[in-house]
């Protein structure tokens, strides 16, 4: 099913295309998420994007076409997606050569949208009175003829935007010639089972990153759960020594894939009613074979940031504030044989910035891994 959405600011795309996603069980791609996180680099063409968003215009046709064609090249669009934002013109549309199966607009009068964005927390930068003013004006100039493009090509259905979530949504349904039943609306199923790795340095963001991937509804299983238990009923405090004695002497006793081993009756379990179970906390490659031979299916996504970032990190936290210092990362790297898994990442995320910016990249490894490897 490949569906692209057209609305004005505040219509409620974003809200209806993670609705549809869920429903079809194919990915959301907003463009304006796209442009958002190359805004983030520090580049000449990440400052461009910025101001250009920030000023409420748009990104140019040529780069904006190479952009989307490319993201819907990867496998993780090849059974469908809902695409929100493009094409914004013409030209747009006229190149862009991926077929879609529906076109729908979602129409909300002006003064509703604006209203519903004064309404918005998350604080972008281009949400500004005057540069939403001025994405709407470009909407309508832009953005009309192509609604009459679509509509000539029998392939576009207006929806009130203005009615409830739920409403619109079922409107949606109904113009694709869908219902909700008891098992949804797709017989879409993922055949693959994945174990989703995260491994990192120390403050690098694992456990956000973790987070992330709880929020989106996969069970996540922390490999150094043990070492934090084992300390505990010892009566020992958590520094760097003791940390190390515990995991080195484990590893001693079990082997350097001590803590899969001991977590796999865990993961086995999980995997029978889940088709993606994360892994917070790997750290040796032999770790890492041990979960490749058991589970065939394993996703590295390494976490990295800048040291004095990370230590500033561990620092502020309220337990295990002590744990950190190039003293500690050696011992992860070498002792623990952590190397490999981070330079053998299938994905890896620079976490220098806000959370904002690592859940818009982690955003991308989620569409990757669920809708991607099946």
């Amino acid at each position: 099913m490949k569906i692209v959405l057209f609305g004005i600011p505040g219509a409620g795309k974003s809200t209806q295309g993670n609705l549809l996603s869920r429903q079809f069980h194919v990915p959301y791609l907003s463009t304006g998420h796209i442009f958002r996180m190359i805004a983030q680099e520090k580049t000449g063409w990440g400052r461009f994007v910025k101001e250009t968003m920030a000023a409420g215009l748009l990104i140019p046709d040529k780069e904006t076409i190479e952009i989307v064609n490319s993201y819907l090249s990867r496998s993780e669009y090849a059974k469908g997606y809902i695409l929100d934002g493009f094409p914004r013109n013409i030209y747009q549309a006229k190149n862009f050569k991926n077929n879609v199966d529906h076109v729908l607009y979602l129409k909300i009068p002006d003064k509703e949208a604006l209203w519903r964005i004064a309404g918005r927390t998350d604080g972008r930068d281009d949400d500004t009175i005057t540069a939403l003013k001025k994405r709407i004006e470009i909407f309508h100039r832009s953005t009309g003829p192509v609604l009459d493009y679509y509509r000539q090509k029998k392939l576009l259905t207006e929806i009130d935007g203005s009615k409830s979530i739920k409403k619109v949504n079922e409107m949606i349904l109904k113009s694709v010639g869908k219902t909700i039943g008891k098992n949804g609306v797709t017989d879409w199923q993922k055949r693959k089972k994945v174990l989703l790795a995260v491994v990192g340095l120390p403050g690098a963001g694992k456990s956000a990153a973790a987070d992330f991937f709880r929020e989106k509804g996969f069970p996540v299983v922390r490999l150094g759960q043990i070492t934090d238990e084992i300390i505990k009923e010892k009566g020992l405090s958590f520094t760097v020594e003791n940390e190390r004695k515990v995991r080195e002497e484990l590893r001693r006793k079990e082997g350097m894939a001590a803590y899969m081993v001991a977590n796999s009756p865990k993961i086995k379990k999980l995997l029978n009613d889940e088709k993606v179970v994360v892994i917070d906390g790997m750290r040796s490659y032999e770790e890492y074979l041990y979960a490749k031979k058991v589970f065939k299916n394993i996703f590295l996504l390494a976490i990295v940031a800048d040291k004095k970032l990370r230590y500033k990190r561990i620092k502020a936290r309220k337990v295990r504030s002590n744990l950190r210092g190039e003293k500690r990362d050696v011992q992860e790297v070498l002792n623990l044989n952590m190397g490999p898994t981070i330079a053998l990442a299938d994905k890896i995320v620079i976490n220098n910035g806000t959370v904002r910016d690592l859940e818009d990249k982690l955003e991308e490894v989620y569409r990757e891994v669920y809708y991607g490897i099946v």
